[in-house]
C-alpha cells in the first residue's frame, strides 16, 4: 500500500491498515512536509517512509512506479492537487489497472463546497451532527473525532478494502471517494430513522440519548469529578437506583420525560454524596451502566484496559493497541513510526535502482 502523506484521517487510515498487516509505503514531502513530533509520531507506525519531491517529474515517475505495484494508494490532497502533481487516478490506474485509489477529502471530490477549505466542525455541521450534539443553548464541540477519524479514516479504510475484494474478484480497480461529509451523515443513520418514525426530534437536549434523559447523561461527583449513566432499560435503571438508594414511587414511565427533572434531582443530589472513584468501586460488577469518566490518561491505567492491553506502548509513547483483534491472524505489536526518508533507499532498492541511480537522485533532490 502506498499512502501520500497528509494530515488527520489519511494517516489514520494508513495506521490502521499497518496495524492489520499491510506494508504501508508512506511517500513523504521534501522540508516543510508533514511534523512527525506531533500526532504522526502514532499515526504513522509500522509504515515505511520515502521522501519524494512530487514537483520533480522524476518524482512523479518514482512515485508512478510505486503504485504500479501497490494493491492500493490512499491520498488526501484537496481535488485536483493529485492531478496536477502527475499521481492521480488516471495515470496511476493506466499504470495499474488493479489498483485501489483512495481519496479522503472534507466535501468529496463533487460539489459546490469541494474546492474550499474545511475542518471536522465545518463538515459535522453541514451534516446536521454537530446541531444535535450539546446544551439547549448552544452546539458542542465533540473534539474531532466524528469527521476526521470516524466518519473520515474508518470510511476510506472500509472502502479501500471492499475495493480490494472487487479488485480481486474482477482484476479491476476503482476510485474510493471518502468524504467526511458523507461519512458523518452515514453515522447519523440512526438519528434519521428517528426524524422518520417520530421517536427522535430536532432540538437538542431533547432526547433519550443527547442528555435530556436523566438515566442517560454525565453527573458530578463530590470531588467535582463526573460518572457517566446509561441505563437505557428498565432492569438496568432499577439496579442503578437500588443501588444508590433512590427511591423511584411516584414517578412515570422512564421514557414519560414528565418525570425526568425530578429523577435528574434525585440522581444528581445522590451522586454529589460521593467520590467519582467512591462510585466507581460500587458500580464495579453488575449490570447498573454506571461508569466512572476517565481522562486520557487514567484510562490508560484502568484494570479493564489494562486486562485486554487496550493501550500499548511503542517507542515510548503510550497509545491505542491495534483493533480488532482476529482469532487466527493476530496482529503484532506495531513498530515505531519511522524517521522522515529512514528506508528511501531500501524502497528505490525494491524498484530496482542501482546505488549510482539513487544516489544521483539525492543529488538532485528528487529524493531525502
Amino acid at each position: 500500500m502506498i499512502e501520500l502523506a497528509g494530515l488527520g484521517p489519511g494517516p489514520f487510515a494508513g495506521m490502521v491498515l499497518a496495524d492489520l498487516g499491510a506494508d504501508v509505503t508512506l511517500v513523504d514531502r521534501p522540508s516543510g512536509g508533514v511534523d512527525y513530533a506531533a500526532g504522526q509520531v502514532i499515526l504513522n507506525r509500522g509504515k515505511r517512509s520515502i521522501v519524494v519531491d512530487l514537483k520533480m517529474p522524476e518524482g512523479t515517475e518514482l512515485a508512478l512506479g510505486l503504485a504500479e505495484r501497490a494493491d492500493i494508494l490512499i491520498e488526501g490532497f484537496r481535488p485536483g492537487v493529485a492531478e496536477r502533481l502527475g499521481v492521480g487516478p488516471d495515470a496511476c490506474l493506466e499504470r495499474n489497472p488493479q489498483l485501489v485509489y483512495g481519496r479522503i477529502t472534507g466535501w468529496g471530490q463533487e460539489g459546490p463546497l469541494s474546492h474550499t477549505a474545511g475542518h471536522d466542525i465545518n463538515y459535522i455541521a453541514i451534516a446536521g451532527a454537530l446541531h444535535s450534539i450539546g446544551a439547549p443553548e448552544r452546539p458542542a464541540v465533540p473534539l474531532n473525532l466524528i469527521a476526521d477519524y470516524g466518519g473520515g479514516g474508518m470510511l476510506l479504510v472500509s472502502g479501500v478494502l471492499a475495493a480490494l475484494v472487487s479488485a480481486r474478484t474482477t482484476g479491476q480497480g476503482q476510485v474510493v471517494d471518502a468524504a467526511m461529509l458523507d461519512g458523518t451523515a452515514l453515522l447519523t443513520a440512526i438519528m434519521h430513522a428517528g426524524l422518520a418514525g417520530g421517536w427522535w426530534t430536532a432540538r437538542r437536549r431533547s432526547n433519550f440519548l443527547d442528555g435530556a434523559a436523566p438515566f442517560y447523561d454525565v453527573y458530578e461527583t463530590s470531588d467535582g469529578r463526573h460518572v457517566a449513566v446509561g441505563c437505557l432499560e428498565e432492569k438496568f435503571l432499577e439496579e442503578m437506583c437500588s443501588r444508590l438508594g433512590v427511591d423511584r414511587g411516584g414517578l412515570p414511565h422512564r421514557f414519560d420525560p414528565s418525570g425526568w427533572p425530578e429523577l435528574r434531582r434525585r440522581l444528581a443530589e445522590t451522586f454529589r454524596t460521593k467520590s467519582r472513584d467512591e462510585w466507581a468501586e460500587e458500580f464495579a460488577d453488575g449490570d447498573a451502566c454506571v461508569s466512572p469518566v476517565l481522562s486520557l490518561t487514567e484510562a490508560t491505567r484502568h484494570p479493564h484496559t489494562r486486562a485486554r492491553s487496550t493501550f500499548i506502548e511503542v517507542g515510548g509513547w503510550t497509545q491505542p493497541a491495534p483493533a480488532p483483534r482476529f482469532s487466527e491472524t493476530v496482529a503484532g505489536s506495531p513498530s515505531p513510526a519511522p524517521t522522515r526518508g529512514e528506508h528511501t533507499n531500501g524502497i528505490l532498492a525494491d524498484l530496482g535502482l542501482s546505488p549510482a541511480q539513487i544516489d544521483k537522485l539525492r543529488d538532485e533532490g528528487v529524493v531525502v
